[in-house]
């Protein structure tokens, strides 16, 4: 069995009730020719394709969120030296080759939720005692997902193998790589079958599960990474409907966003959620199975003594200069500790220590997790998409397609206003570089402002050490070597 093809038996779960659907507990195994049977036994398959986006472990420590951070010019690689963790340091300084980097685990995990929702897709018409009702809405969730794993591969990679069912045997060795048009054209009439059919709101007892809401600013970040200038309208488009639906709004107080009351909150459109029952140890580290976000551990101060906060292993520590851009902004509080100046508190300075550490993942005493290993247990939802994100995007799609500035100010205005900033009256190229500013003061820290560089053009002048061929991660040896020759390298590597 082909790693590249990540054929995995799929792992089924129990639905648990104490955080959302996707609180849960393996129950064990079962075998492919005798599950799907079921209404039951389908939306546990669906769980499992859900499950997939929250794995950090694949090939090591591959937290997406966090590593793209490091590889932005929002924070360094950290760690207790330069030795430590060697694939983060490679990000860091775009050292990456076949061999040393992130990129098995990020293909290793999408390919192995492409494989679940290929499978799904391929069994659930044939499931009798499923209604239609839900057949039509679980199609559109995992099609939702399936778009976000291949976006998140073509991305990371470019040429990619574009499979869309579970795979013979026999073909193996015959699978080509596809330009990243193709990959993206694929992803625009995925999600356009998603919104068609995904609700536009969940019950409380639904949170987790994807909304029209989530596929249409999802589809307008692919539109914008693509930065095709004729799809900036439709970016707009696609995000006036989700302000216009009402389902979402600003947190009234920032400070909010990332506490663990904050998750799901009004502004959350998407969010990958962590169990906060998980009780995952090291024997499971790498298996898929671990339901905490062991990002959480690595971004914490290392050997920290002092309140509010749990020791980490003091990775991603903040950039000068992030913190001078950040310096007299309303957000600093809520994304910045300045380590150096906590009151009462201690810690070990590590690798590229700079006094500054990421605020809105700290492990904080108040979250430790309390089963387990502590250091993978941490509940910590990802926040993939925010309510501030569809407004931005908005504006810059607006902007850039010639279309209202007023609106576009209207929308970049709301994001300041809610941190008592003053509303700007640009226009024009100053109000589009605005925009961008925003976006790094907004997001700072969760993991956009890498791929913000690289779809303005900015990565090379921002980023020391990135070139051209660092657009795309190489392709994983380990991947190239069992493919028998169906997979080629990117160029640069």
């Amino acid at each position: 069995m082909k790693p590249f093809l990540a054929l995995a038996v799929v792992a089924m779960a129990a639905v648990g009730c104490s955080k959302d659907f996707l609180n849960t507990t393996p129950v064990g195994r079962d075998l492919e020719v005798n599950y799907y049977q079921t209404e039951e036994q389908a939306f546990e398959a669906l769980v499992s394709v859900y499950d997939v986006l929250q794995w950090n472990d694949q090939y090591g420590f591959s937290m997406y969120r966090f590593l793209m951070t490091v590889a932005s010019d929002d924070t360094y690689a950290g760690g207790s030296d330069a030795s430590d963790q060697p694939s983060w340091v490679a990000t860091d300084n775009f050292s990456w080759t076949p061999n040393l980097g992130p990129q098995a685990g990020f293909w290793r995990k999408n390919y192995k939720g492409i494989y679940r929702a290929n499978l799904y897709l391929e069994k659930i018409d044939a499931i009798d005692d499923a209604s239609e009702a839900f057949k039509t809405r679980t199609k559109a969730e995992v099609r939702f997902l399936r778009a976000k794993f291949y976006f998140d591969l073509v991305r990371s990679f470019g040429n990619i193998p574009l499979i869309t069912n579970t795979l013979d045997p026999s073909q193996y060795y015959t699978i080509s790589q596809d330009e990243p048009s193709v990959i993206y054209t694929f992803i625009e009439n995925e999600l356009e079958l998603a919104i068609a059919d995904l609700p536009v709101s969940v019950p409380s007892v639904e949170i987790g599960r994807a909304t029209k809401g989530a596929a249409q600013a999802l589809l307008a970040r692919v539109f914008l990474f693509m930065d095709d200038d004729t799809k900036m309208a439709d970016v707009a488009t696609l995000c006036q409907e989700v302000i216009n639906s009402g389902e979402y709004s600003l947190e009234p107080d920032y400070g909010t966003i990332f506490t663990k009351a904050g998750e799901w909150g009004s502004e959350s459109v998407f969010e990958i959620t962590h169990s906060e029952n998980s009780t995952s140890d090291w024997g499971r580290f790498g298996s898929g199975h671990s339901e905490g976000n062991v990002g959480v551990q690595f971004c914490g101060m290392r050997d920290y003594n002092g309140p509010d906060y749990s020791p980490g292993w003091g990775f991603c520590p903040i950039t000068e200069d992030l913190e001078e851009f950040m310096e007299n902004d309303p957000r600093y509080q809520h994304t910045i500790i300045d380590a150096d100046n906590l009151a009462g508190a201690e810690y070990s300075p590590g690798y590229q220590n700079t006094g500054f550490f990421m605020k809105k993942y700290a492990p904080l005493a108040g979250n430790f997790p309390p089963d387990g290993e502590p250091a993978l247990n941490w509940g910590n939802n990802i926040r993939e998409i925010r309510y501030a994100d569809v407004l931005l995007m908005a504006a810059e799609g607006l902007v850039r397609s010639g279309g209202s500035e007023g609106t576009a100010r209207s929308y970049l205005n709301q994001v300041r206003s809610r941190v008592s900033l003053p509303g700007l009256g640009l226009s024009g190229t100053a109000l589009l570089e605005a925009i961008y500013d925003e976006r790094r003061m907004e997001f700072a820290t969760e993991g956009h402002r890498y791929f913000d560089l690289i779809r303005t053009g900015k990565a090379a002048t921002v980023l020391d050490g990135w070139t051209d061929d660092n657009k795309y991660l190489p392709i994983p040896q380990n991947e190239i070597d069992a493919s028998n020759g169906a997979l080629t390298q990117n160029s640069g590597y």
